[in-house]
């Protein structure tokens, strides 16, 4: 059975450069053939049946000629694919991650507004696409060494968490010779909500509160930590807002892990929920956003 490859998205942008040298080292940690993809955008003023007579010639591609010349002659280079489709960016892309166990892609590639920190291309990458979507960002995506001082970081819901997301954080973690940090916010200060004449409830000592949530992590942590003995993992359990902390603790990471919302009856399209959307956002490591397991029968 062949194992599925690593995709790295490139424009020729110095952003999706780095997220190039990112994927290269996670197809070598997965032992995994790696597929460089050039989305050729149709030109705005044509219609898409105009220019799509047949799949792009990816030898042809400038794009991919620099990405050849950047890995050519690398000793631990993986096997590498290249190709050069044509389409709307933020639709090619989620539809090649249904053959890929992971799509890497830059913040910011040449187009939009320089300002913004995520484009819609990743955006909808990291919303739609089937596999794991890492997004590098311009800066603290570097590649570094193994090492005991290298941490993998995962929002953990304690009221909900998601197996997928926490078993990829604990197989980056694995592979990367990282310890892990579930991140287990708690909503801090209680506001209850009291109908006129109600008496207000007891007063919650939050010490009791952090301790209950460090305690349901614990147990959330310990199936995973069983199957990966070789991870240190602690949890974090933290008041407030679970965005906030995640950032927070990016700016010392090697990467964060963050789940995406499930379909459910009332809301059948893809979401990732706002915590997702914030840490895309402003996250200063990479960012591997995560499709929720499918639902058991």
């Amino acid at each position: 059975m062949s194992t599925l490859p690593v995709i790295a998205a490139v424009d020729g942008s110095d952003g999706s450069l780095r997220a190039l040298e990112w994927a290269v080292d996670a197809a070598r940690r997965r032992s995994a053939p790696l597929r460089v993809v050039h989305v050729r955008q149709y030109a705005h003023w044509a219609q898409p049946e105009v220019l799509a007579a047949g799949p792009a010639d990816p030898q042809e591609d400038p794009v991919l000629d620099r990405v050849r010349t950047r890995l050519e002659g690398r000793a631990d280079q993986p096997d590498t694919e290249y190709l050069a489709p044509e389409g709307a960016v933020g639709a090619v892309l989620p539809e090649l991650g249904a053959s890929a166990q992971l799509l890497v892609l830059g913040s910011r590639g040449r187009g939009g507004f320089a300002g913004l920190v995520l484009g819609s291309n990743g955006m909808a990458a990291a919303r739609d696409a089937e596999c794991p979507v890492v997004v590098v960002p311009r800066t603290g995506g570097d590649v570094r060494d193994d090492g005991p001082g290298r941490r993998v970081v995962v929002g953990l819901k304690v009221d909900g968490p998601d197996e997928a997301t926490l078993e990829f954080a604990f197989a980056e973690a694995a592979r990367r010779g990282a310890r892990l940090q579930a991140v287990a916010a708690y909503p801090w200060p209680a506001q209850p909500w009291m109908m006129p004449g109600e008496m207000p409830p007891p007063v919650v000592d939050q010490d009791v509160i952090e301790d209950e949530a460090r305690v349901l992590a614990e147990g959330f942590l310990a199936p995973y930590h069983e199957r990966h003995p070789d991870v240190p993992a602690e949890p974090l359990a933290a008041a407030g807002d679970a965005a906030g902390h995640l950032v927070a603790a990016s700016r010392d990471a090697d990467l964060v892990v963050v789940g995406r919302h499930r379909r459910h009856l009332l809301a059948p399209a893809r979401m990732m929920g706002s915590v997702t959307h914030a840490v895309l956002l402003h996250a200063a490591s990479p960012v591997a956003v995560v499709p929720p397991a499918p639902p058991q029968d």
